[in-house]
């Protein structure tokens, strides 16, 4: 039970923010704002019900993509966030992305990409992706935010207990208190959160005890061909996301990164059911998240039926709206600062990655070149490339998709005789 609660704690962190964040780009009311989080949620809990049962039948957790919520800010700023126009869009793009993904995943195409994704480039993506995590969850502990410019020290102070005592209770304890370190870390934080901060009360708050997550609740999906090419490019980018977190997560469990090309097919044709899903039901399209690793290995929690336990739990609560309210009532500051560390056990697994092989001039070379162009690009602001083309920009913005490019395209053309 104690790893069913600590999966659906994983789950939730993963769920609470994102909605908040849309919401806010979007300008949304404070209502829509509560229905769209108990919509991710329910996205969030069929998806990783799906991929556990039917999928790569692992125990990683799909959140929401990064790489959407950097397309529906795009999209946000280019159509406006008057009317809904811009999310019937996305509905569609979501829909559409999904269609490409299943015919990757039948036609077993998913497949072919593995050999591309050596130990170098894997490490290199993980690193990227724990490099451009890490300074959102750093955000999340100041309580910085849109509204809020100035770092609260008190929330950070407490983000910092939960922190250490994850890695504390993860590092130094044994048996039950390392498996629960995530959840026995979270309630501490949440706890001191209570007593020495005046926390806001919760305002996301619902009249209904239950209720059906809306379909469509933007409108009627809206396609327009500017959105195709959006669709194809982020099919091909999530089959990257996928990889990583086979790779990590498979040798997190086993030692070994050991995935099977037909996990990697089922994974890609899940992901397309559920990003369907994520657009039929008006949410952010979620994608296997590498930290999930992370998660795994800090709590050596490596059973798979707990996960699909807390999979379905998370289904249920999202019928129950006043649950869900409460839910979303824990601090912001509390939940990523658990979620960093996680991302420590993740970027050791990168960096681990980056070092399986003996440290040529050419493995130095590919690897210094892909973090320094794909860090370099995190601290460049999205709207210094407002004069691009949508789709451009939407690649050239994300350092962690062009560091990872690089270190493919670096990997495969210059081989190891040329040395």
């Amino acid at each position: 039970m104690f790893s069913i609660i600590q999966w659906f704690i994983f789950l939730l962190a993963n769920a609470v923010a994102i909605p908040i964040v849309i919401g806010s780009v979007f300008q949304m009311e404070t209502m829509e704002i509560m229905l769209l989080m108990q919509r991710t949620f329910f996205i969030i809990g069929v998806a990783c019900f799906l991929q556990g049962w039917l999928g790569h039948k692992l125990p990683i957790v799909d959140g929401p993509a990064g790489l959407w919520v950097s397309t529906f800010a795009v999209f946000a700023a280019s159509i406006g966030t008057a009317g809904t126009e811009a999310l019937r869009l996305l509905e569609m793009a979501m829909i559409l992305t999904g269609v490409i993904l299943i015919i990757f995943g039948v036609f077993k195409i998913s497949g072919k990409v593995i050999s591309y994704f050596t130990p170098l480039v894997t490490g290199v993506f993980l690193t990227l992706l724990t490099f451009q995590l890490s300074g959102t969850f750093l955000q999340g502990m100041f309580g910085l935010s849109e509204d809020v410019i100035v770092a609260q020290m008190d929330g950070f102070l407490i983000a910092m207990i939960t922190f250490l005592s994850v890695l504390i209770f993860s590092t130094f304890f044994k048996g039950w208190m390392k498996s629960y370190a995530v959840l026995l870390g979270m309630a501490l934080g949440w706890v001191l959160f209570v007593l020495f901060i005046d926390q806001p009360k919760d305002n996301l708050t619902s009249t209904s005890w239950f209720a059906f997550p809306e379909w469509f609740a933007w409108g009627t999906p809206l396609f327009d061909w500017s959105i195709v090419p959006v669709a194809v490019l982020t099919a091909l980018i999530l089959l990257s996301n996928i990889v990583a977190s086979l790779s990590a997560v498979t040798e997190t469990i086993n030692g070994k990164s050991n995935f099977s090309i037909n996990q990697m097919n089922r994974g890609s044709f899940m992901l397309g059911v559920n990003h369907s899903i994520s657009g039929v039901f008006s949410g952010v399209a979620v994608v296997p998240l590498a930290s999930s690793a992370g998660f795994i290995q800090l709590t050596d929690e490596k059973r798979k039926s707990p996960f699909m336990w807390a999979s379905l739990l998370l289904i249920v609560i999202a019928f129950f709206p006043p649950i869900i309210s409460f839910l979303a009532g824990i601090p912001s500051p509390v939940a990523n600062a658990a979620l960093l560390a996680t991302f420590v056990q993740l970027m050791g697994l990168g960096i681990r990655n980056l070092f399986a092989e003996e440290l040529t001039q050419r493995r130095l070379t590919i690897i210094t070149v892909s973090l320094l162009l794909g860090s370099g690009l995190m601290f460049i602001p999205s709207e210094s490339f407002a004069q691009l083309p949508g789709t451009v920009r939407q690649v050239i913005s994300n350092g962690m998709l062009v560091g990872t490019v690089i270190a493919v395209l670096l990997e495969q053309l210059w081989k190891t005789k040329i040395e």
